[in-house]
């Protein structure tokens, strides 16, 4: 694997933009050839003011950071998505930008993270799999400090297409129902105000009008605003893994039950029971790896 270091993360627009122009162009396949490259940002630096605008719309503290502040276990996701966005919008990636759903995220978070520490940053593509309904390529970002792997997450990402013959089932569920602890009521802009807090500007997420255009009736959540949520009511203390799965969109403006048992297991859940997040949070033990 080849790695590219980079002097300033990309800007969101262009890449957006370009990946949409190129989706109908790409004909996704489980054996096609992925990007073998690996983006590095080094001597990153949290932005005290727009990490504290993501703290305000998830729910984390009272969303008043400064640079003594730990990030919240979801926030790297967000620094590292213009990486990503990169190697996915690029030509050599074969799955349409347009349309792709994130499907999971597991996160291991080796140590608390200061906002006032300096970060290098890397994302790469892990690799391509058949899935029940499609293809979905993996996605591996890492955070180091001082040379040492201080936090990681693998996201799925699942472009649907027609399958012949025989494919991998998807993950196995847990549809157990859990307590509720509390009922949330979302307003119609959650989308526009993580979108501005995230960078993650996705038609969907943003107004009726654009949702309907990729068939949905009003916009939808951010899926990890719906797992920052909830993990901003768990609480992730310390080193941590949390797993987490996007089972079905969250429409907005909605009414959403937060679910939670006491072993570290969370749920989302709309009305009639459907469910939307299924995830757990789980102690990490061990050091911090090199």
């Amino acid at each position: 694997m080849t790695a590219v270091t980079l002097a300033a993360a990309p800007a969101l627009g262009p890449l957006l933009a370009r990946g949409a122009l190129r989706s109908p162009f790409k004909r996704p396949y489980p054996q096609a050839d992925f990007p073998r490259t690996r983006l590095v940002l080094p001597g990153l630096r949290v932005d005290v003011a727009g990490l504290a605008a993501y703290e305000r719309v998830c729910g984390f503290a009272a969303g008043t950071a400064d640079a003594e502040d730990a990030l919240p276990v979801t926030y790297p996701h967000v620094l590292g998505f213009p990486l990503a966005m990169r190697l996915m919008s690029g030509r050599d990636f074969p799955l349409p930008l347009l349309g792709l759903v994130h499907t999971s995220i597991e996160i291991v978070r080796h140590t608390d993270l200061p906002a006032s520490g300096a970060y290098e940053l890397t994302v790469h593509v892990d690799g391509l799999a058949p899935h029940r309904r499609g293809t979905e390529a993996t996605v591996v970002t890492g955070l180091r400090s001082g040379g040492d792997l201080v936090w990681e997450s693998s996201s799925t990402y699942l472009a649907r297409h027609r399958t012949e013959g025989a494919t991998a089932p998807g993950a196995p569920s847990d549809d157990t129902v859990l307590p509720t602890v509390a009922e949330w009521r979302l307003a119609g802009d959650v989308g526009r105000r993580y979108g501005a807090a995230s960078g993650d500007r996705n038609p969907i997420h943003l107004h009726p009008f654009t949702a309907r255009l990729f068939g949905f009736p009003r916009a939808v959540a951010h899926g990890m605003w719906t797992v920052a949520r909830c993990l901003a009511a768990h609480g992730t203390p310390g080193a941590a893994v949390v797993r987490a799965r996007f089972r079905a969109p969250v429409l907005l403006p909605g009414t959403v039950a937060y679910g939670a048992d006491g072993t570290g297991r969370f749920s989302l859940r709309g009305p009639g029971g459907r469910l939307h997040l299924s995830g757990e949070v789980l102690p990490l033990s061990g050091t911090v790896r090199g």
